[in-house]
């Protein structure tokens, strides 16, 4: 039996009907040339996924991380920890479903939408995998959850990645929870945030260390990377268990052109079509505030030169998003200032420093969170998290002989925050995956419409 995590088990303490705290995503395959109803054993009319599920079903193999549960007994205190199921069921864990007729994006976001919003279940390991078929245009999905205790998001990210490859003609391939334990082993500083225990000298060092800033640092530390300078918004508020999803690809070439035409970063750019999309979306509900909306975006420092693992700092920013003005030059411009000031103020601190102020973006989220009536009625350290994470390099990608299509992160939304926008990249695209609160943040899948609205204004900028 293996002790939980402080962090883990924050993640474990703060989770709710109402905030479940585990991270998804959903990819979208294209079928192989000539799958689909079985020519070999006419009698059986089996279809290429359900065959899938079904070799997946009667694999003995399971990642010893995805085959232990949480335990909080009476006897331990109080305290979280890990212990080993040896007799995991994976006709419970690994699920096949199929979409209504016409199997169009909407009933497969409907299906993510609602699986996203149900809770794991802690008497079993806190994960689950759906296949889905059905989908139109020759195409199946799988979605994944798992509970944010056991990874982070990039990491899953990572770990997804490792199933996929290059070859069209590759089978036999595993899923994740599959993967051997080589395969899996967590980098050194992995995970969402490194635990107190892990930092040289401790917390009283580290506190000491930010507060050795020169005074000019601090301020500017002050105005460019800490939280509460946001706007009351719809996003602020209380959120209920019920989630709603939506997705879209864009090409990475059309906001590669904004980007030379503005001099701006490429997440610059993603910032400045979220930024658009975000004020049309509140002046449709006729709820845009006079003040800007604010975003937190976590940030990597570590160099390109650096060792995968090694001199990793993640830190994160408070970026001004500028959706009190109207012109989508000016809103692109103050928002590459904004991340420009902020990114020149986190350069300039130490690792524990920048763990400071990333463990602060990310904390500061936490009251609103998880005291009653707090949601909505206080200032919110940031109206929204937006998030972009490299995807695979290679491509195009394939599990099983099927073509890796989109894919689409489904992450976390808490009381306070009922919104989380997260980007990942693949072939040549941008895949954003939204998640909200089916009733704070009403009709979601328009965001999608603002989305290609706010790339197209900034695309017209000279």
């Amino acid at each position: 039996m293996t002790a939980v995590g402080p962090l883990d088990a924050m993640f474990l303490g703060g989770e709710s009907r109402e905030q479940p705290m585990h991270v998804g995503g959903l990819m979208l395959f294209e079928l192989p040339e000539g799958a689909g109803r079985d020519h070999v054993f006419p009698d059986r009319s089996r279809d290429f996924v359900s065959r899938l599920f079904e070799d997946l079903v009667a694999g003995p193999e399971v990642n010893p991380l995805f085959a232990r549960r949480v335990r909080n007994r009476p006897v331990d205190l109080g305290y979280w920890s890990w212990e080993q199921d040896d007799d995991i069921d994976l006709e419970y864990h690994v699920r096949l479903s199929a979409l209504p007729r016409p199997g169009r994006y909407r009933e497969l976001f409907e299906l993510t939408s609602r699986l996203h919003g149900t809770l794991l279940d802690r008497h079993r390991p806190l994960w689950e995998m759906h296949l889905i078929e059905g989908v139109e245009g020759r195409r199946f999905a799988i979605y994944s959850k798992i509970h944010h205790s056991m990874i982070d998001g990039v990491t899953a990210l990572r770990w997804m990645q490792d199933t996929l490859t290059t070859d069209p003609d590759r089978t036999g391939m595993p899923a994740t929870y599959a993967l051997p334990p080589k395969a899996t082993e967590p980098r050194p500083g992995a995970g969402w945030l490194p635990s107190m225990t892990r930092i040289p000298g401790g917390a009283i060092q580290t506190l000491a260390d930010l507060a050795g800033l020169p005074l000019a640092g601090l301020q500017s530390l002050l105005h460019s990377t800490l939280p509460f300078q946001a706007p009351k918004t719809i996003f602020n508020q209380g959120v209920t268990g019920a989630r709603r999803f939506a997705a879209q690809s864009w090409p990475i070439e059309r906001l590669e052109k904004v980007r030379a035409i503005t001099g701006a970063t490429l997440n610059d750019v993603l910032l400045a079509m979220c930024s658009g999309a975000l004020r049309n979306y509140l002046i449709e509900l006729d709820a845009l505030p006079g003040k800007a909306l604010t975003a937190m975006v976590p940030v990597s420092l570590r160099g390109r030169d650096d060792a995968p693992g090694g001199g990793n700092s993640l830190s994160t920013l408070i970026a001004d998003l500028a959706t009190d003005q109207a012109d989508p030059e000016r809103r692109i411009r103050r928002i590459m200032a904004s991340t420009a000031q902020a990114k020149s103020v986190l350069s300039g601190l130490s690792p524990l420093q920048n763990l400071i102020v990333g463990a602060l973006g990310f904390g500061v989220a936490g009251p609103a969170a998880v005291l009653p009536g707090v949601a909505g009625r206080t200032t919110p350290p940031y109206n929204v998290v937006i998030s972009n994470v490299p995807g695979p390099a290679e491509s195009p990608l394939y599990w099983n002989r099927s073509r890796l299509l989109g894919m689409y992160p489904a992450s976390i939304v808490l009381n306070g925050q009922a919104l989380n926008i997260s980007v990942t990249s693949y072939d040549q695209q941008l895949h954003f995956g939204l998640i909200g609160c089916r009733r704070t943040v009403p009709h979601l899948q328009r965001m999608l419409g603002h989305l290609e609205a706010s790339l197209t204004d900034l695309e017209n900028i000279h």
